[in-house]
Parts: C-alpha cells; sequence; structure tokens
C-alpha cells in the first residue's frame, strides 16, 4: 500500500502544491479542475467522517456500558461536537503532533495486551491459537481462506479488485496528500512515508496478535453480544486479561479508552482539514485577493460546516451498515485521484480535457457500480439484504473504473489542444529537485 507514496511522495512535496485542487492545477488551470477536485474530496471525505464519528459513538458508549441504539446516537453526537471544536481550533501542526503521541500510545497498549494475553495462555502462542480456534462459531472453516463473508460468495476475480482498490486508493487518500505536502521537504516527505511503512507493518503484526487474543480470551460469543462488527473487542480484550478489580485492569482500560480517543480525533481531524480544502481552492481562484486570517477564519467555519453535515448523517444512518461508504470513498479516491496524479506527474500530453474526463468518468462509475454492488443490495452484510438490484457482480467498482478512467484521460488529452512542452519540462524540474528552473535550466532541458 505505502509502496506508492513512496513513489510519489517527493514529487508531491517538490511540486509546492498542498490540496487535491492544487495539485490538478499543475496541468490544467482555470475553475473546473478545481471544481472536480472539490467533488472528487467530499465525495472521499464525507462518507469517511461518517464512518469515524459512527464508531467514536458506539467505543464510547460501550466504555460508560451501555450498547442501546440510543445511547450510542448521543455519544456520537458529543463526540463529533468534540472533534469539530477540536478540528476548528487547532491546526495541521497540532493534528501532527496528536499523531506522534498515538502512534506511541497504540504500540504500547498492543504490546501489554498481547504479553497479558499470552500470561494467560502460559505463554504458549499455540496454545492461546488453538484457544481462539475453539472458541470460534466455526472451528473448523476458522484458519482456512475465505472465511471471511465479504468475499467468499464473490471469488477470486472480487478479492483481486478489493486489492488493488484498497492499495491505490488509501494511499491517494485527500488527508494523505495534505500530510505530504506539509513536509519540509522532499526528501523529509519520502523518508517519513518510508518509516511509516515499517510501522505500519509492525503495527499489523500487533493488530493481527490481538485479534487471535481477542477471539481466545473473550470468545466469539462474547464480541458478538456486544457489537457484531467486532469494533469493540480490544476493550473487551483489555477488560478481560486482568482479573476484575484490581487497578492494572483499570489503567489498562483507561489507556485503551484514550487509543479510541485519539485515533478517533487524529483521524477526523484529518479528514476534516482534507475536506475543507475546497475553500482554500475558492480562494485561490478568486480574483480578490484574501487576507490570511480572512482565509484561516473560513477555514475554520468550514471545517465546523463539514463535522455538522457529516454528524447529522452518522446521527441519522446509526442502524443501517456502512461498509458500502468505505467501498465507495477508498474506490473514488484509487479511480479519480490515482490517474490524475500518474498522468500529470508522468505524461506530457496530459491536459485539462484529459482530467476532466478521467475524474468525472471515474466518479460517475464507482457511483452507478457500487449503487448496482452485492455490498448494496442482495447480500447479507449490504444496506439492503432484502433488495436486489446487485447486477455488478463484484463488491467494489475498481476493476471496471481505474482501468476506465485512465482509458478516459488519455482519450480526453488527445482530443483536446496539447499544452506547452516546456512548462511540462518546467514542471518535471522541480518536481525533481524541489526549484522552480531557471534560465539555465530551461537551457539545459532544451
Amino acid at each position: 500500500m505505502l509502496g506508492v507514496p513512496l513513489l510519489l511522495a517527493q514529487k508531491i512535496r517538490n511540486s509546492g502544491r498542498h490540496t487535491l485542487g492544487d495539485l490538478v492545477s499543475l496541468r490544467a488551470s482555470g475553475s473546473g479542475p478545481r471544481i472536480a477536485a472539490t467533488a472528487v474530496t467530499l465525495a472521499i471525505t464525507i462518507p469517511l467522517l461518517i464512518i469515524q464519528l459512527r464508531v467514536a459513538g458506539s467505543s464510547t458508549a460501550l466504555l460508560i456500558g451501555t450498547s442501546a441504539e440510543g445511547a450510542q446516537v448521543v455519544c456520537t453526537i458529543l463526540m463529533g461536537c468534540l472533534v469539530a471544536c477540536s478540528a476548528a481550533v487547532t491546526g495541521l501542526r497540532g493534528n501532527s503532533f496528536m499523531h506522534v503521541a498515538k502512534v506511541a500510545i497504540i504500540f504500547f497498549a498492543l504490546a501489554v495486551i498481547t504479553l497479558l494475553a499470552l500470561r494467560k495462555s502460559d505463554w504458549d502462542p499455540g496454545s492461546l491459537l488453538s484457544t481462539a480456534v475453539g472458541k470460534s462459531l466455526a472451528p473448523d472453516d476458522y484458519l482456512r481462506p475465505g472465511f471471511w463473508p465479504y468475499t467468499a460468495t464473490l471469488g477470486a476475480l472480487n478479492t483481486f479488485g478489493n486489492h488493488i482498490v484498497f492499495i491505490l486508493g488509501t494511499a491517494v487518500m485527500p488527508h494523505q496528500l495534505l500530510r505530504i505536502g506539509a513536509s519540509r521537504t522532499g526528501r523529509t516527505a519520502r523518508r517519513s512515508v518510508s518509516i511509516a511503512t515499517g510501522l505500519v507493518g509492525a503495527f499489523v503484526l500487533l493488530l493481527i496478535t490481538t485479534g487471535f487474543a481477542a477471539a481466545a480470551v473473550v470468545g466469539a460469543t462474547g464480541i458478538g453480544a456486544v457489537d457484531p462488527t467486532g469494533q469493540s473487542s480490544l476493550i473487551q480484550l483489555a477488560s478481560g486479561v486482568l482479573r476484575d478489580g484490581s487497578t492494572g485492569r483499570v489503567a489498562l482500560i483507561t489507556v485503551v479508552a484514550c487509543v479510541a480517543f485519539l485515533t478517533v480525533l487524529t483521524t477526523v481531524s484529518s479528514v476534516t482539514f482534507a475536506a475543507v480544502s475546497f475553500a482554500h481552492d475558492v480562494f485561490a481562484r478568486g480574483r480578490r485577493r484574501r487576507t490570511e486570517t480572512g482565509e484561516v477564519r473560513a477555514l475554520r467555519v468550514a471545517a465546523v460546516i463539514v463535522c455538522a453535515v457529516g454528524l447529522s448523517l452518522a446521527a441519522a444512518i446509526h442502524r443501517y451498515p456502512t461498509d458500502f461508504l468505505v467501498a465507495f470513498s477508498i474506490s473514488v479516491a484509487a479511480s479519480c485521484i490515482f490517474p490524475a496524479l500518474i498522468y500529470s506527474f508522468f505524461w506530457h500530453r496530459f491536459n485539462r480535457g484529459g482530467l476532466l474526463w478521467s475524474v468525472y468518468g471515474g466518479l460517475l462509475l464507482c457511483i452507478i457500480l457500487t449503487a448496482f454492488s452485492p455490498i448494496v443490495s442482495g447480500t447479507a452484510f449490504a444496506l439492503w439484504p432484502e433488495a436486489n438490484f446487485n447486477w455488478y457482480p463484484f463488491q467494489t467498482p475498481g476493476l471496471v473504473s481505474v482501468p476506465v478512467a485512465f482509458v478516459l484521460g488519455w482519450l480526453g488529452s488527445i482530443s483536446s489542444p496539447a499544452g506547452s512542452e516546456l512548462e511540462f519540462r518546467d514542471m518535471q524540474y522541480r518536481i525533481l529537485t524541489g526549484r522552480t528552473a531557471g534560465p539555465q535550466a530551461a537551457d539545459l532541458q532544451r
């Protein structure tokens, strides 16, 4: 997944652009590309806000000892208001510091919980795994591939499409691009992505271990009784590895609660910053010059509005499954942003027409194919399981939308007037060196 940012991070930072609207305007001037970037940014970030706020509400309700639907809605609203205030007051730098603190606390918490779970199994990983298998709902199939219900009935091609969408989409999310653009230099951005690659690998290993530990200590029945999605399993595991009433148990649950809170706060804040970047793009293409104070004020107001919209939608659809929102959000990023960035950085013929064709075509395909996919109707995990209009056979539209977006970008570019070759070379010089091409560099390029 992080191989894509390793390829693009230094180029994104050296371009001197921060928001998605700024990046697409590298090769396409005017308001049209910025409007397209705004539409894509909101299509990605609003679903992510809904999901994160819903998780925040469910986790908070569990921590106060209730799983009632009304309590979860109230907790979602309260957490959403807190996060909206945080996003409006803090900046990207403050959010970055919280990310650093979150990573340290998460690794500490997962490591401690893993060791305590192993202690309950007499420090025998094999015994822990055997207990997890025995307490599962299907012991004979627990460790077999294809047991995950979302993909088991849709075939290997569906799994391949999901991997394409996940690898490309999560790498070019608007909030990821915003954070890469905020790095001090291009080398710093690339080094940060390299460090993140190692941290993600270690985190995944710890997460897999705690997943097996939760199945062994709590059991599938206990996890499903509280939350069928399993999102509360870490809190249940933290409360199960130590005896009731002990000080260590209270402390461990408190640390896990801090992890959940910091995760939601930093993620929602990052997504909110990306969502309100359209306000910057509006200022960037406006004729009248705005002061920095005025733009910051407008960004804060936009942050509150975006959080309010996400919070209202999260509360309204709280009883419905939201898996389709994840698939749609990541698919839009993979189908609209990834082709646009690849063409912008590497193809000299790419222009405004190719950008608009690729972005709007990919967005339209994601909307249509997601609406008629098994994740919306006709399956047990769908939004409307009793309905059946899923004529598109795969869970995510990536198998179709990503290659079609590349084709549309090519067709739109060759059918539109070509841009200046010198401008493309100047852009290449800037993204490779981090400096603007001067007269001597321009002569060398010629």
